[in-house]
């Protein structure tokens, strides 16, 4: 074949594949999959927040016509597996949260399942329910580990005596709200349940592990079910683990065989049933000697998880290895409420834990009178501080100073409050972005020739990140042939399996596993293969990262405007450089690292979600009153990133881009918040209450 040996194709700005169908509303998403018949669901939900359910009446409701089912407690079919109590939906009258399910009408149509919920009446046994957190309970426990499997707590050297004998320090409490995830697309399933095999079409971030879920729960063989997920409307972590909506709609599918069933969550019960990132309180403690170097750094984390099931976010993870300091110490202490179950949330751990540290370090850098990105740059380590392995790649230095270079920072008066520009208060800030590169074993991928023309198979999914344009390139790139001659399939546990798309694993996880198939392919077929010609390949375990310590890494230079006024701020500049290894697609990638600052934009200007302290539930449930950035908020926002070539990552030398984009921003925002004003704000969002009462 003449076409073998082609350029590389990984590196070139190739268009989206899936981006004409999106674009057309051609490309079916689980609630639009053509089924003969559906059948739709609403929910019924428990209206406190602690206690239990006596009663559910469903009489009324089931006399409606087109009304097929309304599962309860008392009558839903009992799981073969409850271990996981947030997937335990309808299996008894316990309420652990406000929102618990209670029970699933089943109807002809959306408009009747949600009539007939209403009509559905719940009595209860009501107790007092504890849904707030704070610093200074008495009942903070210290889990034993940390999401995944992280040690909880660490130390190293003397950290009391360092900040004692350190002649600068910096000791402040900051605080992240509680946020959801919130994708356009809303957690939904249709299901169908033929007597032997059921079919999910799911919006998940894997196919694979969503069937092992639901398996060991109905106590059904893998086999006995499908998963089907080509496209996904946004996920950020939400859909990458099965949540009780997947559960419900099976219930639903098995009360009722042969007849598909549609669940979509509605907007405001994904506030208690689709997962979000616990709020944090950070108290950080930072000494350093008069030339800026760290003696001394401790960060101590108190979260929140749910009685029923504990999540941990690794908040305090990031501040073990980004900076040198020769005394160091973290720990996590959680409050277990009365409130739903947190869960993954786009860069969980990175995402909070660099707020205070790099706000902290802004503060420092103030107190010592030296350049933020300077200090920074001082406290580079030789060495992964936590491991004591070298790193794969470290190139933090020079995304601050290519970053600054292109934002124009040497420009900048240090002195805060001075900058105006009419009734405007100017002000620039930075902070840096970390987050690991890793490969996920698990994945496996075929390579098939037919008509010809190569085809991959592997069961990846694409949550809006772009797997249908770059793998067909990693392939070709490996093959040696044009990327148009490679057609990918995804999304289907018909094909062989393939890991979560999370931790920013993805291409590097399923791209191992397709260049791995590719070179097999090649070594058994040559340049000539005939149709019907195939090979397999699996993600390798990686013998790099016992002995090298694998990050990618970024710096975050924002530009904020505060009205002397009216407090009213706005962002005006937001650039980000980044070192993340090969970019496999610049088109791809920059639109990754893009919405990922926009999102820690969304996270320093607006996003929180508000509990009411008296009923458990978040009362701004809707995107009414739960604030994201919108286009008004993002002026000139740009993303940048070096070469960098890193031997010990994966075949394609790639590191994952979904998440570093938001880290480091929301702190980002604060600073120049900070240096246009002189006021601190250490709470987020930065909102107007934190802003008049000290504006100058």
């Amino acid at each position: 074949m003449t076409e073998l040996l082609e350029p590389s194709a990984i590196g070139r700005d190739d268009v989206r594949r899936d981006g004409a169908a999106k674009v057309a509303g051609t490309a079916p998403y689980a609630f639009e999959v053509p089924v003969d018949q559906p059948v739709h669901c609403h929910l019924v939900q428990s209206a406190i927040a602690l206690g239990r359910c006596t009663r559910v009446g469903t009489v009324e409701a089931e006399s409606l016509d087109g009304v097929l089912r309304v599962l309860t407690p008392f009558t839903a079919e009992r799981l073969a597996d409850t271990d996981d109590a947030e997937l335990a939906v309808l299996q008894g009258c316990e309420i652990p949260f406000r929102g618990r399910v209670l029970g699933l009408v089943v109807a002809e149509t959306s408009e009747i399942a949600r009539h007939a919920a209403e009509l559905v009446e719940v009595d209860y046994d009501s107790e007092t329910a504890d849904v707030t957190l704070s610093a200074d309970r008495d009942d903070l426990y210290k889990p034993d580990k940390v999401n995944p499997s992280f040690p909880t707590d660490s130390a190293e050297g003397d950290v009391d005596a360092a900040l004692r004998d350190a002649e600068v320090t910096v000791e402040q409490t900051y605080t992240t709200a509680m946020y959801h995830n919130n994708p356009l697309e809303p957690h939904t399933t249709t299901a169908l349940w033929d007597g032997e095999t059921l079919t999910l079409w799911d919006s998940t971030q894997g196919v694979h592990p969503t069937r092992k879920t639901i398996a060991k729960v109905f106590g059904l063989s893998p086999e006995r079910i499908r998963v089907i997920s080509p496209y996904v409307g946004g996920g950020f972590g939400s859909k990458g683990t099965v949540h009780a909506n997947v559960v419900l709609a099976t219930l639903a599918a098995r009360a009722l065989p042969g007849r598909p069933v549609r669940l979509a969550l509605t907007r405001q019960q994904m506030f208690a049933l689709a997962g979000y990132r616990t709020p944090t309180i950070q108290r950080m403690r930072l000494g350093a000697g008069r030339d800026g170097r760290l003696q001394a750094l401790r960060l101590d984390v108190v979260e929140q998880t749910s009685r029923i099931k504990e999540f941990a976010e690794q908040t305090a993870m990031p501040a073990r290895m980004m900076y040198a300091a020769p005394n160091r110490s973290t720990t996590h202490r959680l409050a277990a409420l009365d409130v739903p179950v947190p869960s993954w949330m786009r860069a969980p751990g990175e995402c909070p834990g660099m707020f205070g540290p790099e706000v902290a370090m802004d503060e420092l850098a103030t107190e010592l009178g030296l350049d933020p990105v300077e200090l920074r740059v001082r406290n580079e380590p030789e060495r992964d501080p936590d491991s004591g392995n070298p790193f794969s790649s470290r190139n933090l230095v020079e995304c601050l100073r290519t970053g600054a270079a292109n934002f124009g920072w040497a420009d900048r008066d240090p002195r805060p409050g001075i900058r105006r520009d009419g009734a405007w208060l100017v002000g620039t800030g930075v902070a840096a972005s970390v987050y690991p590169a890793k490969r996920m074993p698990g994945s496996t991928a075929t390579v098939r020739f037919e008509d010809g023309h190569h085809v991959v198979e592997i069961g990846a999914a694409d949550i809006g990140t772009g797997t249908w344009t770059v793998l067909p390139q990693i392939a070709a790139d490996a093959l040696g042939v044009p990327a148009a001659r490679v057609e990918v399939r995804i999304g289907d546990t018909d094909l062989p399996p393939a890991t979560v798309a999370g931790g920013s694993t993805g291409v590097a996880s399923w791209g191992s596993a397709v260049v791995e198939a590719a070179r097999a392919f090649r070594a058994k077929y040559g340049p000539d293969p005939d149709d019907g010609d195939e090979a397999q390949g699996d993600t390798p375990e990686n013998p790099d990262e016992e002995h090298y310590a694998m990050y990618a890494f970024g710096a975050q230079f924002a530009e904020a405007r505060v009205n002397a006024d009216t407090g009213e701020l706005r962002v005006a500049r937001l650039h980000g450089t980044f070192a993340a290894g090969r970019i496999v697609n610049p088109r791809t990638a920059r639109s990754q690292l893009l919405g990922g600052m926009t999102m820690g934009l969304s996270m320093a200007l607006h996003e929180t979600s508000v509990v009411d302290p008296r009923f458990g539930h978040v009362v701004n449930h809707d995107f009414a009153e739960y604030h994201i950035a919108a286009n008004a908020d993002v002026a000139d926002l740009r993303a940048d990133w070096l070469d960098e070539h890193d031997p010990h990552l994966n075949p394609m030398g790639a590191k994952g881009v979904g998440e570093i984009g938001i880290v480091g921003t929301a702190a980002a925002v604060a600073n120049a918040v900070f240096h246009a004003t002189g006021v601190r704000v250490r709470d987020l969002p930065i909102t107007l209450d934190k802003l008049l009462p000290a504006l100058p």
